[in-house]
């Protein structure tokens, strides 16, 4: 389990990936499979289903296990001492491209937060996650500066957008990817602008067993 950071855009953001990390991830799956149904993501802009995943429940050790076991990482790619814990979930992008709300069409960020964090598990072989730069603005990072014109900018990008993106377009390049590989690790800043590649012939199906599945693991770090 060799940590490999990559720099990507302008910014030189670190991504971490990691292959092979669980070395059990079909007991994963069965985890989440004895989670059915996952209930809508609506109210937020996650194209799918999501099932939250608290201490109460089995796939808890799972978490704290993947942490504990990426805790160096996080460190050494970030910079920061420890980190808390705000939420994880199975998620499965199960929305039709013809039915995605303009926010679905474009990357988005997770927050302004320089130490949100994200750690994403690939459950499965996908097309993976990418990162993009939005043309008339040179925005990759997100921050409480920025975030009005990013927006005001988006918005306007969203209302020309067909579907999932894939790849460079008229208003974002694609300026980095992390390849879904099964077993995969991939943490990076929640304030970087991104989004799952899917491609066109994706499956869209919401059991865990067929569709593409990951753990959405957010984090807030923290300095001495």
């Amino acid at each position: 389990m060799t940590p490999e950071l990559r720099r990507i855009g302008r910014a030189q953001s670190p991504v971490v990936v990691v292959n092979d990390f669980s070395g059990a991830v079909y007991d994963v799956i069965d985890m989440a499979a004895a989670m059915v149904p996952f209930p809508s993501a609506a109210g937020t802009y996650y194209p799918g289903v999501r099932q939250p995943i608290r201490a109460h429940d089995a796939a808890w050790s799972y978490v704290e296990r993947t942490l504990e076991a990426a805790a160096p990482f996080i460190g050494g790619g970030f910079d920061v001492d420890g980190f808390d814990v705000i939420e994880a979930s199975f998620s499965m992008v199960t929305a039709d491209p013809a039915r995605l709300s303009p926010e679905q069409r474009s990357p988005h960020f997770d927050s302004t937060d320089p130490d949100y964090i994200a750690v994403l598990h690939y459950l499965t072989d996908t097309s993976g996650t990418a990162f993009f730069r939005q043309r008339a603005t040179g925005i990759e990072i997100v921050d409480q500066g920025n975030v009005g014109t990013f927006i005001d900018t988006a918005k306007r990008a969203a209302s020309q957008s067909v579907g999932y993106i894939h790849g460079s377009n008229p208003h974002y390049e694609q300026i980095g990817q992390v390849e879904g590989v099964r077993d995969r690790l991939a943490i990076y800043r929640g304030s970087m602008l991104h989004s799952g590649i899917i491609p066109p012939d994706a499956t869209f199906s919401a059991d865990p067993r067929v569709g593409r599945l990951t753990t959405n693991i957010f984090i807030k770090g923290r300095s001495a």
